[in-house]
């Protein structure tokens, strides 16, 4: 009897019935929704017959373009999630006063607090911003993949079953309720002896994986991959952008992955890194937690700082003003996001000297990130400004980003910062920053780049139907928390006594609804634009009059981007090319080699899956045997060679050539 219940510890762990949260009204309504989802979703592609497409075409390509649409559709599935999470917080806050306890019980609030941080931060913006630099960067620099093709669709698929660890701490066990940073002792073994800090650290184990193979990759593809003529100074600044995002990713993301390695010893094997005896500091933690975690802000925002370079040039009709001094600033940010990170707990006893350098520093970086606004105003004045939705999202970011900088440097002042640090001032920055800078800027990319993708525009009207609904709803949500921070009311309360505040929670929760709003219009635009793409499409390739190299491909590019390989003269690519008349070769065509698709980068990231929802559940015999099968999957598809094809000359031909045309008679 005792060996049958070792064995069933041994596989079953922790794991029992009692884990499904039967007592959870919301998960089991959440549980039934999704499954429904997930029934219909399985009968449409079964109805039409599209699980043979999607396996080939889509799950084992190794496609830059194809794993970096991949990317978007996780990133904006994630959205819905994560901003679920932030509507029923909103919600809760709204409700939640005197003697009303509101809907949601304190313990299920804290993992709704911590899954909508990691969510937003990991598994909607890190896959928008890797997808763009995914699909945009290749084209941008003239190479026909990136540098390593299989490990591409490798991170992608380590990044969804991140985010699917995540997803199943809904509805087996629960998550963490520590914040999205998880300091210790509070994610230590003794406040939380349940599984879900242990579901925030492989989710993210196995994410981070992901992103950081993802960085080696976009680098050297950057570094290595450029077009003939293409020297740094003639990158576009999007590329630009792209190459010191990864080059922070691969300095930052080994950080995140030490220190949740050596969170996870503290709780299973009864390490003492971050406890308060036998040696151990939790500050430890803090500090590196926030060496990743500083610099993960400006792998967020750079990219999309490339992304509004290309848009204002492109919108405004001129060169981008300042090319060499917008790289400079770029380049500056880079090295100085490694210099700020303590402003995070300025109020934690580093004293006044440490104090006073890092609020120094912090104000010095704001200078770079000025004058890029400075470079995109000078390249709209005296522009032929067209207010087309990339465009629109753009001004919007200027404005809600100045007003998020402005109070960033005013919590660099470390005496500010003492009085605000810990109330929602704090968080109405941190997202006037995230939400008005980065989400806007992935917008704008989105409409910009949808018809180099798919080949037609997104529908206007419901573009500026969610435009305006979600710039309306974010000043309406997140003002008020300025004023609640500024009359010193904490941040991380689902509950309030003073009835006074009530309306500004109220005026918050209405600008989340104007957002949910907006989110739904952008759904809606994806389905109009679908539904009428044939008249929506454009045959030109270049339906923005863009000005650099990737629009000098049709929309879509066929699967090897360029026949030829382009030689490029100017950092305005594509504008130079068209002054000089360019059009392609009509002869000279050649079979071109490509790498061949693979089921080996999904297999393996799935079984890393089942090895860390084994280890969160110690199930060792299942972690054991999972293990083992994932090692052997490696090892053969480290010896598999045969992974090459060639597409044959004459189906470049026909496919150059009628791309040839089309360029011509827009040229």
């Amino acid at each position: 009897m005792q060996d049958h219940t070792d064995l069933t510890k041994l596989i079953f762990g922790r794991l029992s019935w009692e884990a499904i949260p039967y007592h959870e009204p919301i998960l089991i309504g959440t549980f039934i929704m999704v499954a429904l989802g997930g029934i219909a979703l399985v009968a449409l592609v079964t109805r039409y017959q599209l699980w043979g497409t999607l396996w080939h075409d889509w799950i084992t390509s190794i496609d830059h373009k194809k794993i970096g649409i991949m990317y978007m559709v996780l990133g904006l599935v994630m959205l819905l999630r994560g901003f679920a999470d932030a509507l029923m917080m909103r919600a809760q806050q709204a409700i939640a006063f005197g003697d009303s306890a509101g809907f949601l019980p304190p313990h299920h609030y804290d993992q709704i607090f911590t899954a909508h941080g990691v969510i937003m931060i990991f598994f909607v913006a890190m896959p928008l911003v890797t997808g763009f630099m995914n699909y945009i960067v290749p084209l941008q620099i003239g190479a026909r993949d990136v540098a390593f093709p299989f490990l591409n669709n490798f991170s992608f698929w380590m990044t969804t079953f991140g985010a699917g660890l995540t997803m199943a701490s809904l509805f087996v066990g629960e998550f963490a309720r520590t914040g999205w940073l998880a300091y210790p002792p509070l994610s230590g073994i003794l406040a939380s002896p349940d599984v879900g800090v242990d579901y925030y650290i492989w989710s993210l184990q196995i994410a981070g994986v992901g992103t950081l193979l993802s960085g080696i990759n976009l680098i050297a593809t950057i570094v290595k991959m450029r077009a003939p003529g293409m020297t740094m100074m003639k990158m576009p600044v999007f590329t630009w952008t792209s190459l010191c995002t990864n080059v922070l990713i691969v300095a930052a993301f080994p950080v995140l992955t030490a220190v949740l390695g050596m969170l996870s010893m503290d709780r299973v094997l009864g390490t003492n890194f971050f406890t308060n005896d036998l040696g151990g500091n939790a500050m430890m933690y803090v500090n590196l937690i926030w060496i990743w975690g500083h610099p993960e802000v400006y792998i967020l925002v750079l990219p999309v700082f490339g992304i509004f370079s290309e848009v204002v040039s492109t919108f405004s009709g001129k060169r981008l003003f300042g090319y060499t001094s917008m790289v400079y600033a770029t380049v500056v940010i880079t090295i100085l996001s490694y210099l700020v990170w303590l402003h995070h707990f300025f109020t934690m006893g580093s004293g006044a000297s440490v104090n006073s350098f890092f609020g120094i520093t912090t104000m010095i970086i704001s200078i770079p990130t000025g004058a890029k606004i400075f470079n995109w105003l000078f390249t709209m004045y005296r522009g032929r400004i067209r207010y087309e939705l990339p465009m629109m999202w753009t001004v919007a970011f200027m404005v809600t980003f100045v007003i998020g900088g402005m109070t960033g440097v005013l919590l660099a002042v470390p005496p500010a910062d003492f009085v605000l640090h810990n109330s929602l001032f704090l968080i109405a920055h941190f997202h006037n920053v995230i939400i008005g800078g980065v989400l806007f800027g992935l917008f704008a990319g989105i409409n910009y780049w949808f018809p180099k993708a798919f080949g037609y525009k997104l529908d206007a009207f419901w573009g500026k139907v969610s435009f305006w609904f979600w710039v309306i709803g974010f000043y309406l949500a997140f003002m008020p928390l300025y004023v609640l921070g500024l009359m010193g009311v904490t941040r991380r309360m689902s509950h309030f006594e003073d009835p006074s505040l009530q309306i500004w929670f109220q005026i918050a929760a209405l600008g989340a609804v104007l957002i949910a709003v907006g989110i739904a219009a952008m759904l809606v635009q994806f389905y109009v634009s679908f539904k009428h793409r044939h008249a929506l499409r454009d045959v030109t390739g270049d339906p923005w009059n863009g000005r650099t190299l990737e629009w000098a491909t049709s929309s879509p590019p066929p699967d090897y981007n360029f026949a030829f390989t382009p030689r490029v003269y100017d950092n305005d690519t594509w504008a130079d090319m068209k002054k000089q008349k360019y059009t392609r070769p009509s002869h000279g065509f050649v079979a071109i080699h490509m790498p061949k698709n693979t089921a080996a980068g999904f297999v393996i990231a799935a079984l890393s899956a089942v090895v860390g929802f084994a280890v969160i559940w110690q199930m060792w015999l299942v972690a054991g045997l999972f293990f083992a099968a994932m090692m052997a999957a490696i090892v053969i598809h480290t010896f598999n060679y045969k992974r090459d094809y060639y597409i044959p000359a004459e189906e470049v031909v026909r496919t150059e050539n009628a791309r040839t045309r089309l360029l011509e008679s827009h040229v």
